[in-house]
């Protein structure tokens, strides 16, 4: 068959239609993109065969798959698994997004080293995540653990310890009427759950002016008091004193704090 018509598509002006005399005069064949035309050289008077075109149109699906990945990746860095599932979903045959990989790699469009790295930068930077959290996150997008071990260096012990300390502040500004053994549980647990590892969050607990919040320990026990007490106030004398000291306790108040409350409690109480 030869090629007897070389139209560029209406609405793609770089997609060109061609058309072939198989011996029944003129009829569409098949579409490629410039690239393709080019490369393979195809003009009008030109011969093919049934094994031309498929070559011709595998490449063709493999330049137009590896430019969807070029705009995918003009958003921002991905890795390599990220590339490889949006092209999955865009229905692109598996042979062919191995040859689109494999030329990515080539021209270090995907480097999964190289976005580990400037993953764990821009999460030190724009967030208060442990690397427990960072590296599990680099998990999901694919990458391998020993480069995830390796970008991670860059998060030093100094900078954990200061981006878990920035993340007890915010807590510590939270948590105002709530006991101090409360408070420093709820700040465990909020560094531990962003991934920080055990000893960070002892280091930052040190660290932390709780020893300050005497004067406001006080204040959240009297809100609590005021909670118990109306929770208990049916009770005869000597119960509701066991409950709310109970109550108070399970708040994580000191007994030394709870017996000066219900001193000063049952005082005004018995006024």
């Amino acid at each position: 068959m030869f090629i007897v018509k070389i139209e560029v598509q209406p609405k793609k002006k770089n997609r060109f239609n061609i058309y072939v005399d198989r011996g029944n005069g003129e009829i569409f064949a098949f579409s490629v993109g410039e690239d393709v035309l080019i490369k393979h050289g195809l003009r009008k008077g030109m011969e093919l065969d049934e094994l031309d075109i498929d070559a011709i149109l595998h490449e063709d699906q493999i330049k137009a798959a590896f430019n969807k990945a070029l705009t995918f990746l003009g958003y921002r860095m991905r890795s390599e698994k990220e590339v490889r599932d949006y092209l999955v979903s865009q229905g692109i045959d598996e042979s062919v997004i191995e040859r689109v990989m494999v030329e990515l790699q080539l021209k270090n469009y995907v480097n999964d080293k190289e976005f580990a790295e400037a993953f764990v930068r821009t999460q030190m930077k724009t967030t208060l995540k442990g690397p427990g959290i960072i590296k599990a996150e680099l998990g999901q997008k694919g990458i391998e653990s020993d480069l995830i071990e390796a970008a991670l260096d860059l998060f030093t012990k100094e900078r954990q310890i200061e981006a878990a300390y920035k993340l007890a502040e915010k807590q510590l500004g939270k948590k105002a009427n709530i006991s101090m053994s409360q408070l420093k549980q709820k700040i465990e647990q909020a560094m531990f759950r962003k991934g920080f590892s055990s000893e960070v969050i002892q280091a930052v607990l040190e660290m932390l002016p709780l020893h300050e919040r005497h004067d406001q320990e006080w204040e959240a026990l009297l809100i609590q008091g005021e909670k118990g007490k109306k929770k208990y106030s049916h009770l005869d004398m000597y119960t509701y004193r066991q409950k709310l000291a109970q109550f108070l306790y399970r708040k994580g108040f000191s007994q030394e704090l709870i017996q000066q409350y219900l001193q000063k409690h049952l005082e005004k109480s018995e006024e």
